[in-house]
């Protein structure tokens, strides 16, 4: 696979780290650079490893992880988004302290919820003459970069929507993984 290939692969894989970045991103309060930059690099080493991972299990039983691996995403992020649309209808208490920093088991959830389709590309990319460490390097770096970005971005709205930005955060999560489920399941090919 070339240069090109490759990049494009590794934005591709970013997209949904992107848009789940956003929205965590736009419940924090005024989250710093460090903040984003965090989650960028939970997102980055999750989604670099996740192909890895894929790559290995593609040379032992790749059918019995494609049966699966969309099912897991979408269960993740449904779970992940339902909480968020909870937590974004819950009256906010008067006292409340502000929310300036995701728990890193709640990064590393949503990270791993996302990257389930790197792990699927990592099957396939068993089978291709490929240096997976390479690609899973650009898998990595593209991730860590979208996902900074998102968080930054969401800095923004998140001021702009207050507690919808939660809801909204959700539905994003949720449409994600309807979305894996739906392109895993064929309802997007257009037949």
């Amino acid at each position: 696979m070339n240069l090109s290939a490759t990049l494009i692969l590794a934005f591709g894989m970013s997209m949904d780290a992107f848009a789940a970045s956003i929205g965590k991103g736009a419940i924090l309060h005024k989250p710093h650079f460090r903040e984003a930059f965090r989650t960028g690099l939970i997102f980055g080493c999750i989604e670099a490893i996740t192909p890895l991972i894929g790559w290995a299990m593609g040379l032992m039983a790749s059918q019995y992880i494609l049966e699966w691996d969309h099912w897991v995403a979408f269960t993740l992020l449904f779970v992940l988004g339902c909480r968020m649309i909870i937590e974004g209808l819950k009256q906010p208490e008067p006292d409340a302290p502000k929310l300036h920093r995701h728990s890193f088991l709640i990064l590393a959830t949503t990270a791993v919820a996302t990257s389930l389709d790197a792990l699927a590309v990592g099957v396939g990319l068993a089978f291709l003459q490929v240096n997976i460490i390479h690609t899973a390097m650009a898998i990595g770096m593209a991730t860590m970069i979208m996902a900074t970005l998102g968080m930054m971005l969401g800095r923004f709205i998140g001021p702009i929507l207050g507690k919808r930005a939660e809801i909204i955060g959700g539905v994003i999560l949720i449409g994600i993984g309807f979305n894996i489920l739906a392109e895993h399941l064929g309802w997007l090919s257009g037949s």
